[in-house]
């Protein structure tokens, strides 16, 4: 069975934009290795074994190993460039080594959990998504492939903001370390700690009665 986690590359030599269209028609995809304090390296991986690994939503939060003729790498990747009309074609790949000993940033997706059975939902209301995923910070072994977001208990009229996630050990909301920066009053909400999921009545358009009539006399007068 094939490791979804252990991708296996190429070393190149050969750069510039003309190298790169030459192996993608080769059916590769370039890709550069950094980080860790050590220099770039370019290398190239099979566009359709990589289309696989893609495929898992935990490839993209996860740590890596990435064989480089036969070396492995501990990696993350950390930026994907895909094709503009073609989501399935990937153009370009940033893979960021691994130093256990210093922090590391990722994006990392939200999965919401209970939300039919949530008290808002019941009471007639409509669950939004005001975010999907967010930015952490945590050594590389405390690394979720993913941060859950229960939502039973939420209300109508109600959010829950980021401040308010369970964070697994380890880790740290980005966009909350700037709340050092602000003076906040008591009860007061930082204005880095934006609402995650909310639930509101649903919206029903508005009918203009009067106008309704006019037209219904309108009508009878023809």
């Amino acid at each position: 069975m094939e490791n979804l986690f252990e991708v296996h590359a190429e070393a190149r030599t050969d750069e510039g934009k003309g190298a790169s269209r030459r192996l993608r028609r080769s059916g590769k995809v370039p890709a550069v290795v950094y980080g860790a304090e050590k220099e770039p390296v370019s290398v190239s991986v099979n566009h359709n074994q990589f289309i696989r690994h893609l495929a898992e939503e935990a490839f993209y939060a996860h740590i890596l190993t990435l064989v480089i003729d036969g070396k492995k790498n501990q990696v993350v990747l950390k930026d994907l460039q895909r094709h503009p009309a073609n989501d399935n074609k990937i153009i370009h790949a940033d893979f960021l080594r691994v130093d256990a000993n210093h922090a590391m940033t990722m994006t990392i997706p939200l999965h919401f959990l209970n939300e039919e059975k949530a008290v808002g939902v019941k009471a007639g209301g409509l669950v939004s998504h005001l975010m999907t995923e967010v930015e952490i910070s945590c050594l590389p072994k405390d690394l979720p492939e993913f941060i859950e977001v229960d939502v039973a208990k939420l209300a109508m009229d109600e959010a829950i903001h980021l401040s308010e996630l369970k964070l697994p050990k380890g880790v740290t909301l980005t966009a909350l370390t700037h709340t050092q920066d602000e003076h906040l009053e008591e009860g007061e909400r930082s204005s880095y700690d934006q609402a995650v999921v909310s639930i509101h009545e649903p919206r029903v358009a508005k009918v203009d009665l009067e106008d309704d009539t006019e037209a219904d006399e309108d009508a009878t007068e023809e």
